[in-house]
């Protein structure tokens, strides 16, 4: 909300951990004044899971020899994949470093999402899209066990650990 990064707050904030940042904590902002006052009109729109399933492998973690930039996640099959955030799509590619189809959406405040692992893809780059409208579909042979979404939020090129921006 305020174009802050997660661990600036940390520091400035002498917190050990950003995981045990607790709903209500009071924390130090700065520059927040600007906001609270209306020298800004900028209008945040809250991230949103996109899809419903189980968190396989968490930010940080290393998965398939790499460490995890994103979260990936275990549904269903047949299940679509939504926007997180309204954005602009900025790429596409049909198997992009392996990762399989890859979507970025690049949002007004300098966030992206990426969605990556999925088998149909029902944007082009350029649209414009909004949070929760359906961009791309799961589905996998039905011999696929670990079959998963990998899904990043990233704060310019910088990941960002999910779950801490995701809605419940």
């Amino acid at each position: 909300m305020y174009s802050i990064d997660l661990g600036e707050l940390v520091k400035i904030n002498n917190i050990s951990d950003a995981a045990s940042i607790e709903i209500g904590q009071q924390i130090f902002i700065p520059e927040a004044y600007k906001i609270a006052s209306g020298n800004s009109k900028m209008s945040i729109e809250d991230f949103i899971w996109p899809l419903k399933g189980r968190v396989i492998s968490k930010f940080h973690e290393v998965h398939s020899n790499m460490v995890n930039k994103g979260i990936n996640i275990r549904l269903d099959l047949g299940r679509d994949v939504v926007a997180s955030r309204s954005g602009r799509v900025v790429f596409y590619d049909n198997n992009f470093l392996g990762f399989g189809k890859t979507i970025i959406l690049e949002h007004p405040d300098d966030f992206m999402t990426v969605y990556a692992g999925f088998q149909d893809a029902f944007i082009k780059v350029g649209d414009r899209i909004d949070r929760g409208a359906v961009i791309a579909r799961m589905s996998s042979p039905e011999k696929e066990k670990n079959f998963y979404l990998h899904f990043e939020i990233r704060k310019g090129h910088l990941p960002q650990n999910p779950i801490f921006y995701l809605a419940s």
